[in-house]
């Protein structure tokens, strides 16, 4: 039988105290991990405008958000296309008011792509970038980039395809240094760095 003083004593002895809230902060741990399963959908509306955003335009053939003279055919010398990874930034989306993926139809933004051949540093891989609109109608979603022309400079070709409250942005944003880390990350894996 457990007496008074041996029972007083284990609840005074800090090392189990110690071992318990370890135990308690790794269960909890494990519990949050579990959870938090990066294939899920973002639940706020922005991170899935993004996550839709990235995997369109990764999937999309490199030419399809070409501009400034990039374009696929500087890498398409092996027969299996490496993979293309992007950056994106969301300026906004048009209706603003909605707040269901499905009900979006035009999103602003800005991309930054990297072709990732196999063992090229990203400090000398192809890049795609620059302000982008989606149209999130058609399946899957249109590409379209701003380029200038011979007769229009790029600023005002970006302030004939952006509305005005996101023109400013467009000129000078990018991407957040969140979203520039986790590209890296991305890019590395992809190219085998």
């Amino acid at each position: 039988m457990i007496s008074r003083e041996s029972l007083a004593g284990w609840y005074r002895n800090r090392f189990v105290w110690v071992a318990v809230i370890l135990l308690a902060v790794s269960a909890g741990t494990v519990v949050l991990l579990n959870r938090a399963d990066p294939k899920t959908e973002p639940a706020d509306l922005q991170g899935q405008i993004m996550s839709r955003m990235r995997s369109t335009l990764e999937q999309a053939d490199p030419g399809q958000h070409n501009h400034a003279g990039h374009g696929a055919q500087q890498v398409a010398t092996e027969e299996k296309k490496p993979p293309v990874i992007c950056g994106v930034r969301v300026y906004g989306y048009e209706p603003a008011e909605v707040t269901a993926l499905a009900d979006v139809r035009t999103v602003y933004g800005f991309h930054l792509c990297g072709i990732a051949e196999p063992k090229r540093p990203w400090d000398v891989a192809v890049k795609l970038a620059g302000p982008v609109i989606m149209d999130m109608t058609t399946e899957p979603p249109g590409i379209q980039v701003v380029e200038a022309t011979a007769d229009v400079r790029f600023v005002d070709r970006l302030r004939e395809m952006f509305p005005d409250r996101y023109e400013e942005l467009a000129l000078k944003e990018a991407l957040t240094e969140s979203e520039m880390a986790d590209q890296r990350r991305r890019y590395d894996a992809a190219a085998g760095l």
